[in-house]
């Protein structure tokens, strides 16, 4: 699907076609990435290997899958187009050996379903901090070239003011709510990252990657934009689970690929870097109108939750307005606004 479908192959030629990227760095490595199954990880690596070919790279990929079989079912065309890609089976907790040479990492692996979140806080902040830990071990150990550390924009917690977010910003988690687990143990994970530069000298670098979605995202994912894109498909009206008053920004799926890209090659080791289309700044509710408006054709309502039943899934409300200056220091601008993200989510749902 991804190399015969037009959505997914422009982003692909896009990606691959971008100037401030300095591809020819990647010439005959190897890059390892964690969460390769997942839509930021699966458009990575396909990206990666649609460069390989285009720009005759020699790669080498190498994605730390937990299930075999759906990987390779996954990543079937892709390996049809290109023998760059191997898999190696475990977790991140409970890292395998790498027997070969590593020059890059791109971490990303880690729960993100906000269910999963609320019932296993535990395993929740187990699996990030010592997952992290290990790869930053094997980065140590490689003497990687970059390492990259996919965070959240959730770690700067709830702000309630519409003023933009630097990098430098404090945080406002409260510690003591379960859903907590998540924004902490990213926290934690980014302090590891600074901690191993600062002590080891691994060029490690983080990535606060806004809310991202595009083509690839599952027709059953349960996630907000998910549900307001099946929505407007099937003409039924979105029912907010909260008020819907938490405003944030989001990025297109490629665009993460690009930033993730650019800081791995040309980011400031042991720094962290906002990624997010400030364009697309909003309240949920105010992106499920757009939604119903412009997507649902004005067929359908959007029905705002009154019994607040379903709040302690989610972030307290929250006003997540990022800056994208330091990303943009190194040549990096988002390129799809949010309609056009639902769009092209849309066409491959």
């Amino acid at each position: 699907m991804w190399i015969n479908n037009e959505i997914f192959k422009e982003d692909l030629q896009q990606i691959v076609n971008i100037k401030y990227i300095p591809w020819e760095n990647f010439k005959s490595k190897t890059i390892l990435i964690t969460g390769g199954t997942g839509l930021i990880g699966s458009t990575l690596i396909s990206a990666l290997l649609y460069a390989d070919r285009v720009k005759e790279l020699n790669l080498k990929i190498i994605a730390l899958v937990r299930d075999l079989t759906k990987a390779e079912q996954q990543f079937a065309e892709q390996q049809n187009f290109s023998d760059a890609l191997s898999f190696v089976v475990g977790t991140v907790e409970k890292m395998p050996a790498i027997d070969m040479p590593v020059d890059y990492i791109v971490h990303g692996a880690g729960p993100t379903a906000s269910n999963f979140l609320v019932e296993h806080p535990v395993e929740t902040i187990r699996i990030a901090v010592l997952g992290t830990a290990n790869m930053l071990e094997i980065a140590k150990a490689k003497k990687v070239k970059g390492f990259v550390y996919l965070s959240s924009m959730e770690v700067y917690g709830a702000p309630h003011t519409d003023t933009v977010i630097e990098e430098t910003q404090g945080t406002t988690v409260d510690t003591m709510s379960v859903r907590s687990c998540y924004p902490e143990a990213k926290r934690l994970c980014e302090s590891l990252c600074a901690s191993y530069f600062s002590e080891y000298g691994v060029p490690a670098m983080v990535i606060r990657l806004a809310q991202t979605f595009g083509p690839g995202v599952a027709a059953k994912d349960q996630r907000v934009f998910a549900e307001f894109a099946r929505c407007a498909m099937n003409r039924k009206d979105i029912v907010l689970q909260t008020a819907g008053t938490s405003k944030r920004c989001y990025l297109y799926t490629a665009d993460a690929v690009t930033a993730i890209l650019t800081l791995l090659l040309t980011g400031n080791s042991g720094e962290a870097y906002n990624a997010a289309n400030n364009t697309t700044y909003c309240s949920i509710v105010e992106m499920a109108q757009m939604v119903a408006e412009k997507l649902g054709d004005n067929k359908i309502k959007v029905i705002v939750a009154v019994d607040g039943k379903h709040e302690q899934k989610f972030p307290p409300t929250h006003k997540l307005n990022l800056g994208i200056g330091k990303l943009q220091g190194l040549g990096w601008n988002a390129s799809r606004n949010l309609l056009e993200m639902y769009a092209r989510m849309m066409g491959t749902m």
